[in-house]
């Protein structure tokens, strides 16, 4: 393990047990939760590697590795980093009732095909959505659409 692995790992930690303080289990409002600090503490693309990171070492400790999906836990940080940009709440419940959706452990089968999201391709790496965009994508294609209409 590297420093910086075990920094990661520490930074992991140190976010889970914030999360953890005020939690009786870990269920998916505290995976938004840690999400959502991780965001905040380090930006959307720093946070996709630590939350990944962590996530996979969890699961491998609990002997179930099988259970860490690389576009599931990636999509939840890009989707939380999207709203936290757009979000001016500075704690997580105001965050929370804000964006409730973030709430519906389904939320993303709006973007993807269940197919989608089972294909090894989808576990082991990245899918792009399949049913709908991402609203920052859809924003940036419309605004690329009209650019070419001006």
């Amino acid at each position: 393990m590297s420093k910086d692995d075990t920094s990661d790992a520490s930074a992991f930690d140190a976010l889970m047990a914030e999360v953890m303080a005020g939690a009786t289990r870990f269920g998916h409002r505290e995976h938004v939760h840690l999400t959502w600090l991780a965001v905040r503490h380090c930006g959307v693309p720093a946070a996709v590697g630590l939350v990944s990171d962590g996530i996979q070492r969890t699961a491998r400790y609990a002997r179930a590795p099988q259970k860490y999906h690389a576009t599931i836990s990636r999509a939840w940080v890009e989707l939380v980093g999207y709203h936290v940009a757009e979000s001016g709440d500075s704690d997580f419940p105001a965050f929370a009732d804000h964006h409730s959706a973030l709430l519906d452990k389904r939320l993303l089968t709006r973007f993807y095909r269940p197919a989608t999201l089972a294909s090894m391709r989808a576990r082991t790496g990245w899918a792009e959505p399949d049913l709908a965009p991402f609203p920052w994508q859809d924003a940036a294609r419309q605004h690329s659409g009209q650019k070419e209409v001006q």
